[in-house]
């Protein structure tokens, strides 16, 4: 396919970093370009307003939302450098733990950046510098403020309160200790080549490796999760293979999976079914810790809906196989309901 691709988007954003990291991995064709307000202008009329937003090189066509355009990305260049597993086990896995970094990587995100005074200032100013370009001091502040006063008004919207807080700080830190164990021999979650699963995250822990408290934390407790995010930032240059479906899973992946059984698939679960009660807050509990928010309708489709079809797609020896290891890990009663 000719010509280049814009991607539109913000550093500051997870979902942006995630897609220009994807596209940077694949050798994609694409121009970065920062959501100023020139450019806001022009894409004033995109719904959901949202980003990154992607423009195709062949029609000029805006794009939104970072999973499905990781997935049309496959369809449009298939074949080489593609980020999911060839095998469908592990594919499906693979999907799995990016939705989770998607959804519920993103509640520890939003939570560190504005729970916390010397995040709010760092972060409202580094997203209004980012957004809005060259401006006098007195301007930029009242921006900054403006927009902080929005972000930290949503707060209990997306489940960052003071009763959430111990849950979502604990989950921050497993999946530190997690992944700072496996970056130590592992260079990648599925093999030597980063997957769909290493770009959500990604995304999410580069604005955590960013933000003042949350990084000061992985500094302490995973400087290698610190570097792995640096690294994948612009991964072109990386070859590698998969992992070999006959051997185990790595550990960390049995981890992640359990951290979904007990944690995010409980989240969509209980969403989904305050959504169906008709329930305007849903709740339930995690390591003894309480959780609740609004209900959410995305995640009942996009995300609980389109992980059980996935699953349900798989057949023969993929599907033993993923049965094993989501029954293992929990994950399996919430994914394949009777």
């Amino acid at each position: 396919m000719e010509g280049r691709y814009r991607l539109i988007g913000a550093v500051p954003s997870p979902y942006s970093v995630k897609m220009r990291a994807i596209m940077r991995y694949r050798r994609l064709p694409f121009d970065w370009v920062l959501r100023t307000p020139e450019v806001l202008e022009e894409t004033a009329n995109i719904k959901p307003a949202i980003i990154p937003i992607l423009q195709f090189p062949e029609d000029g066509s805006y794009h939104v939302d970072s999973t499905p355009l990781a997935f049309e990305l496959e369809a449009r260049h298939p074949g080489a450098r593609s980020i999911l597993p060839d095998d469908p086990s592990h594919a499906f896995l693979c999907y799995l733990l990016e939705d989770m970094a998607d959804e519920w990587g993103t509640k520890m995100m939003f939570h560190y950046r504005w729970a916390y005074k010397p995040d709010q200032d760092f972060c409202s100013l580094w997203v209004t510098r980012d957004s809005m370009g060259p401006a006098d001091n007195q301007t930029r502040d009242q921006r900054a403020q403006v927009f902080a006063d929005r972000q930290i008004g949503r707060m209990a919207m997306v489940g960052s309160t003071p009763e959430n807080m111990p849950l979502i700080e604990e989950t921050y830190l497993r999946v530190l200790d997690i992944l700072e164990e496996h970056f130590g021999t592992h260079p990648f979650l599925f093999g030597d080549r980063p997957s769909l699963a290493d770009f959500g995250w990604h995304g999410q822990l580069f604005q955590l490796m960013v933000d003042p408290t949350p990084s000061a934390i992985m500094r302490e407790r995973a400087p290698g999760v610190m570097q792995w995010v640096m690294r994948l930032d612009d991964a072109s240059g990386v070859e590698g293979d998969w992992i070999d479906p006959s051997q185990p899973l790595p550990r960390a992946i049995e981890q992640l999976l359990q951290l979904a059984g007990d944690v995010y698939l409980p989240f969509l679960e209980a969403n989904a079914a305050a959504f169906e009660a008709g329930s305007d807050t849903m709740e339930f509990e995690a390591f003894g810790k309480p959780y609740s928010q609004g209900v959410f309708k995305y995640q009942v489709s996009r995300c609980l809906g389109a992980l059980r079809a996935q699953l349900a797609a798989l057949e023969g020896p993929a599907l033993s196989r993923t049965q094993e290891v989501l029954r293992t890990t929990g994950c399996w009663q919430a994914l394949h309901p009777a």
